[in-house]
C-alpha cells in the first residue's frame, strides 16, 4: 500500500478540571477528558479518507492533531515516512506545513474581515518566502482564485462581499496557496447551503484528480461522504468502531452504531418502512462506559460487551471494534 499518511493509537486528553483552589476546598479530583482514544488509519497518496460520527465523537480533534495544532498524548503520525510531531518541532517544520494544509468548518470565522481577499490567499506565499516579487503574487494569487471557480478580478474585494460557498472557495484558494499534498478538510461544507455544498465539493474533485491531491475529509453528513470518500472510517465517542472502502461500508455496514447511523437515513424507495432511529444519548465523555463505549444503546450488548473493550480487528472488507461481529451475532 502507497500510504501517504499512517496515525498509529493517536490519543488526545484534554484536562477540564475545576480550578486548583476549588478541587481542594471541595475535594473534587481532576477531571480528563479522553477526545481521542487509539486511533489508527492509513490514507493512500491521491485517495480520500473520510471519518464520520456524531457531534462530540472526536472527529475535529483527529484533524487538528494531524496539521499540529495539537500535540497527541500519544501514538504517532508518519507523513510521507516522517514523523509529523517530531518535525514540527525544528527547523523543517516550514517545509512539511506546505505540504500539510486545512480547510475549516467555518468560512466567516477562517478568514479576516479586514483582510483583502487578495492578501489572504496571498500570506502563505509570502510567509513561507515562496513569492516575493508583488506583481509575480498577483499572478498567483489571481490563478488561485480562478482554480476554485473565482474570478481574478475578486482580488481587491473584502470577505464581507461574498456568499458562504464563495467564502470557503476562498478558503480552499488560501490552503493551495502553497501547493500542499496533503487537505485536512473538517466539515467544509456544513454552514452552507445544500446547493452550495454541491459546487464546493465538485471543485474539491476536481482539484483532487487535477493536482493528485490527499484528503482526510470529516462530516456528518453521509451523503457527502458517499460522493467524496474512497474509504471511511466510523468513530465513536474518541474511538474507531469501523473502518472500510466506501463500497464495503454502505453496502454492509458490520458494527451495530454504523448500521443505526445508515438505516436513519431517508431513502426514497422505502416510504413505509418503519425506520429504526439512532437509539438512546451518547454517554458522558467525562465518564464513558466500560467496555464497548456503545454498549448501553446496543441491542446486541451482552456481558462480554460491558466489561471487555473491544479492539479493531480485520473482518471481510474492512476492520471493525465489535464482539458481536466477531462472534458471529450479528
Amino acid at each position: 500500500m502507497n500510504a501517504l499518511v499512517q496515525a498509529r493509537d493517536l490519543a488526545m486528553t484534554f484536562d477540564v478540571s475545576a480550578p486548583w483552589l476549588n478541587r481542594v476546598m471541595e475535594g473534587k479530583p481532576r477531571q480528563l477528558l479522553h477526545a481521542v482514544d487509539g486511533v489508527s488509519f492509513e490514507i493512500e497518496k491521491g485517495k480520500t479518507l473520510a471519518l464520520v460520527g456524531e457531534s462530540g465523537c472526536g472527529k475535529s480533534t483527529v484533524a487538528r492533531l494531524l496539521v499540529g495544532l495539537y500535540e497527541p498524548a500519544r501514538g504517532s503520525l508518519m507523513f510521507d515516512n516522517q514523523d509529523v510531531h517530531a518535525v514540527y518541532k525544528t527547523s523543517e517544520s516550514t517545509r512539511l506545513r506546505r505540504r500539510i494544509q486545512m480547510i475549516f468548518q467555518d468560512p466567516y470565522a477562517s478568514l479576516n474581515p479586514r483582510w483583502r481577499v487578495e492578501d489572504i490567499v496571498g500570506e502563505p506565499l509570502k510567509e513561507h518566502g515562496l513569492i516575493s516579487d508583488a506583481a509575480l503574487l498577483r499572478e498567483r494569487v489571481a490563478g488561485l482564485l480562478q482554480s476554485v471557480g473565482l474570478s481574478a478580478l475578486d482580488g481587491p474585494k473584502y470577505p464581507h462581499q461574498f456568499s458562504g460557498g464563495q467564502r470557503q472557495r476562498i478558503s480552499i484558494a488560501r490552503a493551495l496557496a502553497t501547493g500542499p499534498e496533503f487537505l485536512v478538510c473538517d466539515e467544509p461544507t456544513s454552514a452552507l447551503d445544500v446547493s452550495v455544498q454541491a459546487q464546493v465539493l465538485n471543485i474539491m474533485k476536481d482539484l483532487q484528480s487535477t493536482l493528485g491531491l490527499t484528503y482526510l475529509f470529516i462530516s456528518h453528513n453521509l451523503a457527502v461522504v458517499r460522493h467524496m470518500s474512497d474509504q471511511v472510517g466510523v468513530m465513536y465517542l474518541g474511538r474507531l468502531v469501523e473502518l472500510a472502502d466506501k463500497q464495503t461500508l454502505f453496502a454492509h455496514p458490520c458494527h451495530p452504531y454504523t448500521r443505526m447511523l445508515m438505516d436513519a437515513i431517508p431513502k426514497l424507495h422505502d416510504t413505509g418502512r418503519a425506520r429504526t432511529p439512532v437509539q438512546g444519548e451518547v454517554p458522558n465523555p467525562l465518564n464513558p462506559p466500560s467496555g464497548c463505549a456503545f454498549n448501553p444503546r446496543c441491542p446486541l450488548a451482552n456481558d462480554r460487551c460491558r466489561s471487555e473493550r473491544p479492539l479493531l480487528r480485520e473482518v471481510e472488507g474492512g476492520r471493525v471494534a465489535c464482539h458481536a461481529v466477531q462472534e458471529g451475532r450479528v
